[in-house]
């Protein structure tokens, strides 16, 4: 456990459909790095989500690719003694959904109310078989999301409580705006799901790191990175 000597700090509503008008017509952007979240963003249907609401369910057939426009979406899996295990959060601005086969392995959830823009997978690979930026970028991110898994299962094969917490804390900085804080949309029980942990531990691990002046916890959901650099000594 570390100390404060060792942690000085540095000085559910019903589903809407809006279809952009001819979007199926469009072509894909030439070039840029955001190609795919410009296709989605150009072609795409807004789909709005309340709390909790299910976007898609395991095993269901993967015919579409997400973007979160607005909110937080989640991904989970069930396990055979009922436990949940969330595989990875979505934020706005973040692409999921894309599998490797022919069928969902994770169910996604809104977090919270949300809209997320949908294309169909065939639409997507039809126009990477002639936009070579837009093909890359499908496998980026299929290579992002299989770094994403085996970070995770180091994370929760190896690693205590506290690195655990502090893993986590380091990607939702790296993923939120420039600055100390971070919101968090995602609750306690989210972060244990994550984590492997219990909501009392993840309770306990925030504790011990803001008594250890790494953090501040300002509210259950804003938390302040108070000593990056501890926790990034942590998240080894």
């Amino acid at each position: 456990m570390l100390t404060r000597t060792q942690l000085q700090p540095n000085t559910s509503g019903n589903t809407t459909i809006a279809r952009s008008p001819a979007w199926a017509n469009r072509a894909a952007p030439a070039s840029g790095q955001d190609a795919l979240a410009e296709v989605l963003e150009m072609m795409g249907a807004a789909m709005s989500y309340g709390r909790n609401e299910e976007i898609y369910g395991e095993d269901e057939p993967a015919e579409f690719l997400y973007l979160v426009r607005t909110g937080a979406v989640r991904t989970y899996k069930l396990l055979n003694d009922g436990r949940r295990q969330i595989g990875a959060f979505h934020l706005p601005g973040d692409i999921f959904g894309l599998e490797v086969g022919e069928q969902h392995r994770f169910t996604a959830e809104a977090i919270s109310d949300s809209t997320v823009l949908v294309v169909k997978r065939s639409t997507l690979v039809s126009l990477a078989t002639r936009k070579a930026e837009l093909a890359g970028q499908l496998w980026a991110l299929t290579a992002q999301e299989l770094a994403h898994v085996q970070e995770l299962m180091l994370t929760l094969g190896r690693k205590n409580a506290q690195e655990r917490v502090a893993a986590f804390l380091l990607e939702m900085a790296g993923r939120a705006p420039a600055g100390a804080a971070i919101e968090l949309p995602m609750s306690r029980q989210d972060i244990a799901d994550y984590l492997g942990l219990t909501i009392e531990t993840v309770s306990r691990t925030l504790t011990q790191l803001e008594n250890a002046a790494a953090i501040v916890l300002q509210s259950a959901r804003r938390i302040v990175l108070r000593n990056r650099g501890a926790l990034s000594r942590l998240n080894v």
